[in-house]
């Protein structure tokens, strides 16, 4: 019978030699069948194949330490590599002109092959972006599609938080090794996804955060979702790359508009005049993939779509207008707005507009931008 700690041996192993990528990796499967063949394959069949220089190489690394620590890794509760040849490697990932030879995977490896949608969008993202991130992906999340996305700071890590909580989870694609946790300010909520959701990597253990990792994962994003939303992108975010390998791959590519004056809106703005279907709300996503919810999500998702909305939009800001809450919140408008452009167009003092905006922000209301900005924050986005 054969071992499988020895066939996975030899996965490791291809993978793990210098040089070798992707492309000669599957030249080799598909001349020789498992990885177990290529190695037993003779010398000059293989130079037939990939040449004599990269044959070498395949003959003479040691991979012993990397089949070690991988094989360790496996070992532990959750963890699991998953390859080419395994029933559950995503199969939507076949499809695609690049797919990796094996997955580092910790978690649910069920959700791979599950029905996925893509957010992404700044790392530096304003604070109402990362609330439309997270309620969006929560109203996805309840409809039973995974919510794939990077694990970054901004709107990868409010994406991933808004979909733990529903019957879709989430997929986290990472550009480092599956025993790292970048950045380290995102390890509570890695942790979690561990947990409740899946964490991905095609690299191998110890990679650490390389710039050039993080577009080969953004493939994988792409390739893995029936669709990729883009909430908030500079004009040459990295999410730009996100949506063109997803149009590459054949998927659909979604954007949620925003300020004429924010620069993160700019990247949206220039992906819907490419043909990216501009977003309101969630159910524009579903209704474009002919998505049908699962029938315990399909009562009123409300209550969750977004951060702080347990008053149904009710709050007190809009309620107490004699206070000058409300006035305040229709002076403000939906662009950043300085305090002294505030003071002109309401006719009251700045020390009188911070008294009355701190409540606000606290509120979660209004959000303090960098260069003494404000900036109104709306409720249930996520949701129509």
């Amino acid at each position: 019978m054969p071992d499988p700690s020895a066939d996975l041996a030899d996965w490791v192993r291809l993978t793990a030699i210098p040089g070798v990528g992707g492309e000669t990796q599957r030249h080799l499967l598909k001349a020789f069948g498992l990885p177990g063949s290529v190695f037993a394959a003779s010398g000059s069949a293989v130079r037939g194949v990939i040449g004599a220089a990269l044959a070498e190489r395949l003959a003479s690394h040691d991979a012993t330490a990397e089949i070690e620590a991988a094989l360790a890794w496996a070992a532990e509760p959750g963890n699991r590599i998953v390859t080419l040849a395994d029933s559950d490697y995503p199969q939507a990932l076949l499809a695609t002109v690049d797919p990796p030879a094996l997955l580092y995977v910790k978690g649910r490896a069920e959700l791979l092959n599950r029905p996925a949608v893509a957010i992404v969008g700044s790392r530096n993202a304003t604070k109402q972006g990362e609330a439309n991130a997270e309620a969006f992906a929560a109203t996805l999340s309840a409809a039973g599609l995974t919510v794939v996305s990077g694990l970054a700071l901004g709107i990868d890590a409010a994406a991933h938080r808004g979909a733990l909580g529903g019957a879709g989870s989430t997929l986290a694609f990472i550009g480092t090794g599956a025993d790292r946790i970048y950045p380290a300010s995102n390890e509570p909520l890695t942790r979690e996804i561990a947990g409740k959701g899946c964490i991905v990597s095609e690299f191998p253990l110890g990679m650490a955060a390389l710039p050039g990792n993080f577009p080969r994962r953004n493939r994988l994003i792409a390739g893995v979702s029936l669709g990729c939303l883009v909430v908030e992108a500079a004009e040459r975010s990295g999410s730009l790359i996100t949506a063109r390998l997803a149009l590459d791959a054949g998927r659909e590519v979604f954007a949620i508009p925003g300020s004429i004056h924010s620069p993160l809106a700019k990247g949206c703005h220039k992906l819907i005049k490419q043909g990216a279907k501009l977003v309101e709300k969630a159910e524009d996503i579903l209704e474009e993939l002919r998505w049908e919810r699962p029938p315990s999500s399909r009562s009123d998702q409300s209550v969750a779509l977004s951060p702080k909305e347990g008053d149904g939009g009710r709050g007190r800001s809009n309620a107490m207008t004699e206070d000058g809450e409300g006035p305040i919140l229709a002076v403000l408008g939906h662009d950043p707005c300085s305090l002294d452009t505030l003071a002109a167009r309401s006719g009251l003092t700045p020390a009188h507009l911070l008294a009355m905006l701190l409540p606000l922000e606290l509120e979660g209301r209004v959000a303090q931008l960098p260069g003494g900005l404000y900036q109104r924050l709306s409720r249930g986005q996520g949701s129509n």
